[in-house]
């Protein structure tokens, strides 16, 4: 199993500049003030780009995250999913950039992203 299915995050609407997903979350993801973790938060940035990603240039591709850039809007408390709505910017030879809001249940803004991707071929 791997990260990403670990975490059971899935596409679950596609636009025509990105994606949106989804991350049902569970009671350890979360502080023991009751706030999401933001490491959390962060990954689900990372991983929507990532799928938004793939969507546009095909699955057979090989990357790695080379900036992560995360803004906490406000404390994530009491719900059960954390949406990332992902909207490429540029996806290039060797770089893909792409910014990211994350949303909870209730379709609250929680967190904006910059995330940037190296292409390593394949």
């Amino acid at each position: 199993m791997n990260y990403t299915e670990f975490l059971k995050l899935r596409v679950v609407e596609r636009h025509e500049d990105g994606v949106t997903i989804e991350c049902p979350l569970q009671p350890f993801y979360f502080n023991p003030d009751g706030t999401l973790h933001g490491g959390l938060i962060a990954t689900v940035a990372d991983e929507a780009v990532w799928f938004a990603m793939v969507e546009r240039l095909g699955s057979g591709i090989q990357s790695t995250t080379v900036e992560l850039k995360v803004n906490y809007l406000r404390g994530v408390k009491d719900t059960a999913i954390l949406h990332g709505r992902a909207k490429l910017v540029k996806a290039g030879r060797t770089l893909c950039v792409g910014t990211v809001e994350l949303l909870d249940e209730r379709s609250a803004l929680c967190a904006i992203a910059t995330v940037t991707y190296m292409l390593l071929g394949g």
